[in-house]
């Protein structure tokens, strides 16, 4: 009879001593100055994502879009995500984190790219073992947000980023809808907190002629979905999907924050709306929301990427700013 744990043992104590004697030899090539292939070079140090960008410099104006991604106060696996912007070849991008991407919002900074996208989740401080707590932005990200909007500054919201800044009213009037986390009033309705679903399986289909849903054809994502209050007398749908938004399809968000997840004990949700991503304008400024994107299933989607590339370009581009400021006179 064959001893497979011996065996396994011998394989593997094999395995580690040729592993420490690559490392050991690639360490003493590096040191030496010896020529090295790109399979030498220690993993930290590869190139090995294809790129369309990477500059430590900003291009020329009108030479690629200037981008910069918000992100923080949601977990996300980092490296798939922001490969979806090293491939694409019309940008340029930088990442800033909150709190010190609070300090972007200026429309001075504003000037300086062409495009925002928020990937992000402020507003909500998770504390172990009790209720989170809910705050506004600091005075000088309102003022300085309003005054992006005043200039036109464009922007692509992606996903968790409506669930942002939930005591502050006035964030879910820029997005376009509210993630609400308890029962609570939005535009002057008391309703219940909103319902979430992950990983599901469904359909999206455009259902508007726009530059964002150019070349794109109905797709199936596997992603996390809201049952959430949408304002559908404030947007211009791009996309719905064909999963069902009604409570027994979803989980109980306040539920979620005390610890029981996929629960929907004691709850109950109107009906909600199949919209997943639209456009609309906030002052001056044109924006565009995409509510897919949750994980490395949406990440490696290529149309996904491809409709992230189109928001991106349509938000930066003059058609936009055009959109936006006939927005602006006709609600004048």
């Amino acid at each position: 009879m064959i001893d497979w744990s011996a065996a396994l043992e011998l394989v593997g104590s094999r395995l580690h001593s040729r592993r420490r004697q690559d490392v050991e030899t690639r360490v003493r090539r590096g040191r030496d100055g010896i020529a090295m292939t790109q399979e030498e070079v220690a993993e930290h140090h590869r190139n090995s994502r294809p790129r369309g960008n990477g500059s430590t410099r900003w291009p020329a104006k009108g030479e690629k879009l200037r981008v910069l991604v918000i992100t923080r106060g949601h977990p996300f696996p980092r490296d798939p995500f922001f490969a979806i912007f090293e491939r694409n070849h019309e940008i340029e991008w930088a990442n800033v984190e909150h709190p010190a991407a609070q300090h972007f919002f200026t429309s001075e900074l504003a000037r300086e790219f062409d495009c925002y996208v928020l990937y992000d989740m402020p507003g909500i401080e998770f504390m172990p073992g009790a209720p989170p707590v809910f705050f506004e932005p600091p005075d000088h990200f309102k003022e300085g947000l309003r005054a992006m909007t005043q200039i036109g500054a464009p922007f692509v919201v992606l996903h968790h980023a409506m669930a942002a800044w939930p005591a502050w009213p006035e964030w879910a009037e820029f997005v376009g809808g509210q993630f609400l986390y308890q029962p609570m009033a939005s535009r002057g309705r008391d309703l219940p907190d909103s319902g979430y679903r992950l990983d599901v399986t469904h359909t999206i289909s455009p259902v508007s002629d726009h530059p964002i849903t150019e070349g794109i054809e109905p797709f199936e994502l596997v992603d996390e979905l809201y049952l959430a209050p949408i304002f559908e007398d404030s947007i211009t749908p791009l996309f719905r999907s064909n999963f069902e938004f009604i409570d027994s399809n979803f989980f109980s968000a306040r539920r979620a924050l005390e610890g029981k997840i996929n629960c929907r004990d004691d709850w109950s949700h109107p009906p909600g709306s199949n919209i997943v991503g639209w456009v609309k304008r906030y002052e001056k400024s044109p924006i565009a929301y995409l509510q897919f994107g949750d994980g490395p299933s949406a990440y490696e989607n290529p149309t996904f990427q491809k409709i992230l590339a189109n928001a991106i370009r349509w938000a930066a581009s003059e058609g936009a700013r055009n959109f936006a400021d006939a927005a602006s006179e006709g609600s004048t």
